[in-house]
């Protein structure tokens, strides 16, 4: 068996933000038109208020962290030629889906017309990150066991928690947005790259999808790149979260490998079960409780994502030169996620257009030099 590459790859979905209503924008199609930026890096997205990048292939960590950097300023200085702003949150804190525009290309209007009001609502942000995986059974089986550290990590990175200018009380909004829509979620366990083909294909065949592009569960194997996608997370807003993540989850599917070569593995939990955690890192977040599954019981999500982070990867790490990168988790568990951050500021301030700015802030931070002018 092929041992994986663990190259990264990931994609962020940004706000463009008119800094004076601090209101959505739907300017993406003139953005990169004027500025001429080539698609492979800067893309549009369904909503004309999204901007989308995509990195380069990355062996590690501290190379994701620069092509971020990169991705990043460059998306914040297109944007401010054009006196607009970037933000990086899974959902625009008080904007409408009502008023949104849909990017006039024929995948997005096809969208549309396929899934009427689910998409004009799909008015939410996510991050995805590519874990390089040759060996098609491997990655079935990484994808299987993986399902299961989710909700931990959803727990860490959660960035939405309003909506349409109210408070959820979810730390997680994005993740129910994104549930409407068909073939999302958590995958079920599968028994081999085979029974994953003839899924796929019997839904190409009839004509429920083109291609498995649109098999939008929180992880896939990718339809074109011997990759497994994570799909689950809502943008985070910080460089330094998104870095964590693309560490977290490289580590996670190195830990597997090791577990395989060694001919061992973490036990394989149903979809059901993994998805009470889910359901509970949406709604409390840090902040609640996770269940472990082996000692059938409740534990503070803290306790658990250290458990994550000091027992399962924790040999690993230093392999990969990513202990830096990955510790940075550790201060999310001290200072809470961006949804946290954001609840806090608007507590503070009783104001969502401070939420915003907050927002515009952090998603710079480490980015650039200056603010944009």
């Amino acid at each position: 068996m092929q041992s994986p590459s663990l190259t990264l790859g990931i994609e962020e979905e940004y706000q463009i933000i008119d800094p004076k209503t601090r209101e959505l924008r739907s300017y993406i199609t003139e953005l990169l038109k004027e500025d001429h930026v080539v698609l492979g890096e800067v893309k549009p997205e369904l909503h004309q208020s999204i901007v989308e990048i995509g990195s380069t292939v990355c062996e590690t960590p501290a190379q994701v962290r620069e092509e971020l950097k990169r991705l990043r300023g460059l998306v914040t200085e297109l944007a401010a030629k054009k006196d607009l702003r970037i933000v990086a949150a899974g959902t625009h804190p008080f904007s409408s889906w009502l008023t949104q525009e849909i990017t006039p290309l024929e995948r997005y209007l096809g969208v549309r017309e396929d899934m009427q009001d689910l998409a004009q609502q799909l008015l939410i942000f996510g991050t995805h990150i590519h874990v390089g995986i040759q060996d098609r059974e491997f990655l079935i089986d990484a994808m299987n066991v993986a399902r299961y550290f989710l909700p931990h990590l959803l727990c860490l990175f959660s960035s939405s928690p309003f909506w349409m200018g109210r408070d959820t009380g979810l730390k997680s909004y994005r993740t129910v947005v994104f549930s409407h829509f068909p073939r999302t979620g958590l995958p079920r366990i599968m028994r081999s790259w085979a029974d994953f083909e003839y899924l796929r294909e019997q839904l190409v065949r009839t004509r429920c999808i083109e291609d498995g592009s649109k098999i939008w569960w929180d992880v896939r194997p990718h339809h074109r790149f011997p990759t497994l996608e994570f799909r689950f997370l809502d943008v985070c807003t910080r460089l330094d979260e998104a870095v964590c993540a693309a560490a977290i989850l490289q580590a996670i599917v190195a830990k597997l490998w090791k577990l395989r070569r060694d001919n061992m593995t973490f036990r394989v939990y149903s979809s059901e079960l993994i998805q009470e955690n889910k359901w509970r890192a949406v709604r409390y977040g840090l902040d609640g409780k996770l269940i472990d599954f082996g000692k059938k019981q409740e534990l503070p999500a803290r306790d658990l994502v250290r458990e994550l982070l000091e027992w399962f990867i924790d040999d690993v790490v230093d392999e990969l030169g990513s202990r830096s990168e990955v510790e940075y988790a550790f201060r999310i568990l001290e200072e809470g996620s961006s949804a946290d951050r954001q609840r806090a500021v608007f507590e503070r301030e009783n104001d969502l257009h401070a939420v915003v700015d907050h927002l515009i802030e952090e998603t710079t931070e480490g980015v650039l030099e200056k603010e944009p002018s």
